[in-house]
């Protein structure tokens, strides 16, 4: 078993292993998004109500990273770790069988609370790096996570498209389970640093905030930021579906590939964080997020537009979240999971807000809805850089 110390330097496969994970635990979340055409159909509901699965999955993962994340400095790591597997084993076989759209709703809130395993893993990353490769590190696992997200789109799509939304639940069931196989044999059970009852850790995460704007700030764009990447990608499926497109599954899942340029970016540019700066990287990240939102309206019906504003999108928003990520988490090395509960707590409710924004936009003006509220959030969160120093 590895051992260990801080700033003393992860081993490189210890680190790709755990970035699969994340990866496979995360895309519990967004298996939904190409189906929800089909789940709506299939239960006999409306576009909104299926839109809610991706609302609640996301509400429940901001709770998750607010109320199970901070205990990775209080409990033994990978104690949280092995028993969130095992609650999404059972999210994911509910998902499956459920023959109302309520079910599917209670077993994705589950869904979205256990899955911040990857948010436990990237304070590790922070922790245990050396100083020179800290970034690069979490840049490793975002890639994961990333890869994951978009991965988990382009396959639920096409298992959805050949087999029935129901498949891709049953295959995620069984990768939970080899999670937790893997897990238990190659995750050091890492000390906790903090001592002390969960109300007064709580309490240090409110202090925290308080103790560094800067991590306000951070949070607050990259969340706004979210918000808008996550209005395209929850309302995707619903404008494919439609003239001129008429796209099946198989298809609106391929387009998650644009995406890995994003999870690419991740990887990449961690090393230049320190050089660059991050509120330079924040302009860059935004400028391409709203290039993106311009090019997804004046090339709405064509596969070059939406696969264009793809890329934009995804590539704008992992320069963001890394750079504003590494800041955070680089403030107080010994409470970095406090610290990672702050920025994604924060990032998640941005996430939740758009993706609610994006349905109501959808179901009032269409994609032109949607696209004023991507854009919109996009320039809130220019205007918190603009207005701040950080």
């Amino acid at each position: 078993m590895v051992v260990l110390k801080e700033n003393a330097g992860i081993p490189l496969p210890l680190l790709w292993t755990l970035a699969v994970i994340a990866g496979l635990s995360v895309a519990n979340l967004y298996y939904n998004q190409p189906l929800l055409n089909l789940i709506s159909r299939d239960l006999h509901t409306t576009d909104f109500e299926a839109n809610l699965i991706a609302v609640v999955s996301q509400a429940a993962y901001a709770c998750g990273l607010f109320f199970i994340t901070p205990l990775g400095d209080m409990l033994r790591r990978k104690r949280i770790v092995l028993g969130s597997f095992m609650l999404l084993t059972c999210s994911m076989f509910a998902i499956s069988v459920a023959g109302d759209i309520r079910i599917v709703w209670l077993a994705s809130v589950l869904t979205g609370i256990c899955s911040v395993m990857p948010h436990i893993f990237i304070p590790i990353a922070s922790q245990f790096s050396t100083p020179e490769t800290k970034s690069r590190n979490v840049g490793i696992l975002l890639s994961g996570l990333l890869t994951g997200i978009l991965s988990s789109r382009v396959v639920s799509g096409l298992i959805g498209e050949a087999w029935g939304w129901r498949a891709i639940y049953y295959v995620a069931t069984g990768l939970m389970i080899l999670s937790f196989i893997v897990v238990s044999r190659v995750l050091p059970d890492v000390p906790s640093n903090y001592r002390g009852s969960y109300a007064g850790l709580m309490r240090s995460v409110f202090a925290l905030a308080r103790r560094y704007p800067s991590m306000r700030v951070c949070s607050l764009r990259a969340a706004l930021s979210l918000g808008s990447f996550l209005a395209m990608w929850s309302t995707l499926s619903f404008k494919m579906s439609e003239a001129p497109f008429y796209a099946s599954n198989d298809i609106i899942g391929l387009l998650g590939l644009c995406g890995i340029a994003g999870a690419l970016t991740a990887s990449g540019i961690g090393k230049y964080i320190r050089t660059v700066g991050v509120r330079r990287f924040n302009f860059i990240g935004l400028f391409l997020q709203l290039a993106a939102w311009l090019v997804l309206w004046l090339g709405a019906d064509s596969y070059a537009g939406i696969l264009g504003g793809i890329i934009l999108i995804d590539v704008g928003m992992q320069i963001i979240q890394l750079s504003n990520q590494s800041l955070c988490l680089s403030l107080e090395p010994g409470a970095s999971s406090r610290a990672n509960t702050v920025f994604m707590s924060t990032f998640f409710v941005g996430g939740t807000t758009g993706t609610l924004l994006s349905g109501v936009g959808w179901g009032l003006m269409g994609w032109p809805g949607v696209v004023a509220v991507g854009a919109f959030l996009s320039l809130a969160s220019l205007a918190v850089s603009l207005f701040s120093r950080q």
